[in-house]
C-alpha cells in the first residue's frame, strides 16, 4: 500500500494546526520529534493507546496534512516527522507548538 503525501508547497498552516489540535496526534508528533523512523506499534506503546483502528485515523490526518511521512515496511508502517518540510514552510512553528504542549503537560 502506498500513501498520498502532499508536496512541501501543498502543506498549509491551517492543515498543520488542525492536525496538531488533537492531543493524541500532538503527543504522537512529540514522540516522533525525537528523530528517525518509528513503527506505528512503538508509538502506540509509548502513547499507551491500544486501539489500532483509532490511530489509523490519526495517522491519516497527520499524513494528509503533511506533518508525517508514513511508509510500509513489511507487515508494519514506519513513521517519520516531516520536520525539514515543516521548518522550511513555517520556521519555528513546530518548535513553538511542541514547547507549548510540554508546558501544558506540566
Amino acid at each position: 500500500m502506498t500513501f498520498r503525501h502532499p508536496e512541501r508547497d501543498q502543506i498549509s498552516v491551517e492543515g498543520v494546526l488542525s492536525a496538531l489540535s488533537n492531543p493524541t496526534r500532538l503527543a504522537a508528533v512529540g514522540i516522533l520529534d525525537g528523530g528517525g523512523e518509528l513503527n506505528c506499534g512503538e508509538v502506540l506503546k509509548i502513547l499507551g493507546v491500544s486501539a489500532k483502528s483509532t490511530m489509523t485515523h490519526h495517522w491519516r490526518v497527520l499524513r494528509d496534512s503533511g506533518v508525517i511521512w508514513q511508509r510500509p515496511s513489511g507487515r508494519e508502517y514506519l513513521l517519520t516527522l516531516r520536520r525539514e518540510d515543516l521548518d522550511a514552510r513555517y520556521p519555528g512553528l513546530l518548535d513553538i507548538v511542541l514547547a507549548g504542549a510540554r508546558t501544558d503537560a506540566g
